[in-house]
């Protein structure tokens, strides 16, 4: 058994985003002359997802992770619409902004992947490299029924162990092998209530923008990742980027970079032993 990744905290900034919205940003590291990295959560996940990399990468450059509004420290809207993820992306160009950035380094998993080919889209000269993990220009209906059923549910576990537990009967196709790892992914994915129970971290309103089903052809987002290097990561199990598709990005692009983690499903953290390494390799490649 491995010693748990060392993860500093980071310092959480308060950044107000359109609307009025406080938007939670954490950030590890300083400035430097090296692109910053902008870390993109999935849909209910947070900007603590991303403690493992920067941990990494935080000597040598700036590393920011926000949470969404709607999910973590971050306020919560009053229509659900306001969780729409066009609405998203212009929150992550806010964030950029009040942190005075020009360029950065965009890593998105899941829908963050989605916005950081939408920020190379709308921002093309800001991107300057790119990692998408576990998702790309199409997304595996397959996958997105459990994603509706998990987001939009109410859940209350009686302490951090049973949440962890919880966690590790219901994604099992996660890479966490450990009760110290289930446990850190617990505490990354509920909150603590009153009375000591756990609950979602999120809005559960977040759901209701599912409704409109699985996100049509979104290859002209994919597009400008042809200008830039490029690492696509697939969980080698995942329902959510299928095999046919990440082909069909690869067939695209061909010098985008390319890693599969055999066994894992969606969606890797991106500091598995198996998967670390070429991810850091491809960061630190970049000026």
């Amino acid at each position: 058994m491995t010693a748990p990744e060392a993860r500093p905290p980071g310092t959480a900034r308060r950044v107000r985003v359109r609307g009025g919205l406080n938007v939670s940003v954490l950030s590890w590291g300083e400035m430097t002359a090296r692109t910053p990295l902008l870390c993109l959560p999935g849909l209910v996940r947070t900007g603590g997802d991303f403690a493992g990399l920067a941990a990494r990468h935080c000597g040598t450059r700036l590393v920011l992770a926000p949470d969404y509004p709607g999910r973590g420290a971050s306020d919560r809207a009053w229509l659900w619409r306001r969780y729409l993820p066009e609405r998203i992306l212009k929150d992550v160009i806010d964030v950029v902004a009040a942190f005075g950035l020009r360029r950065v380094v965009a890593i998105g998993t899941s829908l963050g992947a989605v916005l950081a080919m939408g920020l190379a889209t709308v921002r093309p000269r800001m991107v300057t490299a790119a990692v998408l993990n576990d998702a790309g220009p199409e997304i595996d209906p397959s996958g997105m029924g459990f994603v509706h059923r998990f987001v939009g549910t109410q859940h209350r576990h009686a302490n951090l162990d049973a949440a962890a537990a919880y966690l590790r009967d219901a994604l099992p196709w996660l890479s966490l092998r450990t009760d110290h790892e289930w446990r850190e992914m617990a505490r990354l994915t509920f909150r603590e209530a009153e009375g000591g129970t756990w609950v979602e971290n999120w809005d559960r309103r977040i759901a209701r923008g599912l409704d409109r089903g699985v996100p049509g052809d979104l290859w002209d987002l994919f597009a400008p990742l042809a200008r830039i290097p490029a690492l696509l990561v697939r969980g080698g199990t995942s329902n959510i980027l299928s095999a046919a598709t990440a082909h069909r990005m690869r067939e695209r692009f061909p010098r985008m970079a390319y890693v599969e983690l055999p066994g894992v499903g969606h969606a890797p953290t991106l500091s598995e032993p198996g998967l670390a390494g070429t991810v850091d390799a491809f960061i630190g490649a970049q000026a």
